[in-house]
């Protein structure tokens, strides 16, 4: 039976390739070559990091900060990228048109007045029989109602023609005169608002006309050749378009000025003809 049990120990051994010793052993081997393994990878690692600690930081470089054009930085551009004889013409257009604008703003603003107050004062005068110290009063005072008051004051203090109907007659005329020079030079105004955008429509034309040519020339279509024509062409009724605008503006201010103005001396006009009507040096 001992050696049964022996031969079965054996073949048990043999049958998973080991023993008890042999196992043993082998489990030492192992434990010893994972001790190994371990303090290779520790030694590893430890490498990395002291590279990764050593290897100088890259920094990458910034991205270009492009400036943002302004306005007027854009509009100067343009004006360089556009054909020279054409924007040249556009603006002078537009000097021109503001100098005429600017001189009328100016002259309308000086010719305005306190009708009431300028009315009421030359009144207490009439009334108060100081005709000429009216006459002066309105001689030193600017625009159209003291020229209109002047002119009716001056008749009206004359023996030959202070009747109510020749007084009517010279303030009619006098408001006319008056409404000329109001209105004067606004004609150059609204040539230039009409030559700006003409300006700038020739311009294209003529860009178109350069495209044409260019394509002729190169015997292709495609964008790169047409682009240079096609540039000006815009850009030159781009500016004769806003030089138009802004001329017109101005003369719509003007405008109303005049009008305001025209209402002040048909005010002033009643004023004076019911201040000679109740004047006794007025014929009746």
């Amino acid at each position: 039976m001992k050696k049964y049990f022996a031969i079965v120990a054996m073949v048990a051994a043999f049958t998973f390739g080991m023993t008890p010793a042999v196992m043993a052993q082998e489990e030492v081997a192992d434990e010893a070559v994972a001790e190994q393994v371990d303090s290779a990878e520790a030694v590893v690692d430890s490498a990395a990091v002291d590279s990764a600690a050593e290897a100088p930081v890259v920094e990458e470089p910034a991205a270009p900060v492009e400036e943002e054009e302004g306005l007027h930085k854009t509009l100067k551009t343009k004006f360089i990228e556009g054909d020279a004889g054409f924007m040249s013409l556009v603006a002078i257009a537009l000097v021109l048109g503001l100098a005429f604008c600017i001189e009328r703003v100016i002259y309308l603003t000086l010719a305005q007045v306190n009708t009431r107050k300028f009315m009421a004062t030359i009144a207490e005068k009439v009334k108060a029989d100081k005709i000429q110290e009216a006459i002066d009063y309105c001689a030193g005072t600017r625009g159209p109602v003291a020229q209109i008051s002047k002119k009716a004051l001056q008749n009206l203090a004359s023996t030959d023609q202070n009747d109510i109907a020749t007084i009517e007659r010279s303030i009619n005329i006098e408001a006319e005169v008056q409404g000329a020079y109001l209105e004067e030079n606004c004609s150059w105004i609204t040539l230039f608002i009409a030559m700006a955008p003409s300006l700038g429509f020739l311009g294209t034309v003529i860009g178109m006309v350069q495209a044409f040519d260019d394509i002729e020339r190169a015997g292709d279509i495609s964008p790169t050749v047409v682009a240079g024509g096609m540039k000006v062409a815009l850009i030159t009724t781009i500016f004769g378009i806003i030089v138009a605008l802004v001329l017109q503006v101005f003369y719509n201010y003007i405008l109303s000025r005049v009008e305001a103005l025209n209402s002040n001396m048909e005010e002033a006009a009643m004023s004076l003809l019911d201040m000679c009507v109740k004047s006794p040096k007025c014929k009746k």
